[in-house]
């Protein structure tokens, strides 16, 4: 399976703390606002999502159909088939996208301990 881009997004307490903290680190913003209560920070191919009050915990994300530049590749596994592959192999799922869909969708599982997967598709 192509899951695509990977990111980590971070629930955070305060978005500018936070955002200063990575930069020291060698992050620099690549998408978001404060006025939107994120920011993706990137270094090198390392993407972290950080995101005020958006959600409770930290979440695994992946992105068919990206890479790590938020451009679309010409060869991915769309999320439908990522889900059924996962269904097909018993794994539970939290949240489920329309397999009758097309286009951007996502859905959610989590891991045995308990860590959130999101596996959205933008295009």
């Amino acid at each position: 399976m192509k899951l695509g881009a990977f990111s980590i997004s971070l629930s955070v307490k305060d978005l500018e703390v936070s955002r200063t903290f990575y930069e020291k680190m060698g992050f620099a913003i690549f998408a978001g606002s404060v006025e939107q209560n994120y920011f993706i920070m990137k270094n090198g191919n390392a993407l972290i999502g950080l995101f005020q009050g958006m959600f409770d915990n930290n979440i695994l994300t992946f992105n068919p159909g990206w890479d790590e530049n938020a451009q679309n590749v010409a060869h991915y596994d769309d999320v439908r088939e990522i889900q059924k592959h996962l269904k097909a192999n018993n794994v539970p799922l939290v949240k489920e996208a329309d397999e009758n869909s097309e286009g951007p969708a996502s859905f959610v599982l989590t891991d045995p301990d308990g860590n959130m997967i999101l596996i959205d598709q933008h295009l």
